[in-house]
């Protein structure tokens, strides 16, 4: 985490090469046919470079309406950790500091809550197919 953090912004190729291909890819493998990955519209995300990338690992990105409400759970987690964070009475005040405060956080969140998360998504799913990607809960 600390050297993804202090390498800068997540770029396209940043994406491809430090999340896809040593991740993605293999994790998509282990899982087999039937594997659909789930990411939102961040540049990166979206970006040729990646797409193609996908296209040619045979790896199928799921469909994400352009204003639909974040469905990732990740996104919970990231909520999580910044309130955690923010409830300190110090704020971090290096990236060394806040990288050191996000390693604490994440793992004092316990694996019940990613779960619960985690066991949400098909509720969450429902509500916005129902709602055609609109507002929703979530």
């Amino acid at each position: 985490l600390s050297t993804f953090l202090l390498s800068g912004s997540l770029t396209a190729i940043r994406y491809r090469d430090e999340i896809l291909r040593p991740l993605v890819r293999p994790y998509a493998g282990a899982v087999g046919p039937g594997f659909l990955l789930m990411q939102d519209n961040a540049r990166p995300h979206v970006a040729g470079v990646c797409q193609q990338y996908l296209q040619d690992e045979g790896i199928e990105a799921m469909d994400w309406p352009a204003r639909s409400p974040d469905l990732n759970p990740i996104e919970h987690i990231w909520d999580i950790m910044s309130r955690s964070i923010n409830q300190h009475h110090v704020a971090p005040q290096t990236v060394q500091e806040l990288v050191d405060a996000l390693v604490q956080v994440w793992e004092e969140i316990p694996q019940k809550t990613i779960r619960h998360l985690i066991r949400s998504m098909p509720r969450c799913c429902k509500e916005v197919m129902q709602v055609r990607g609109g507002h929703t809960q979530y």
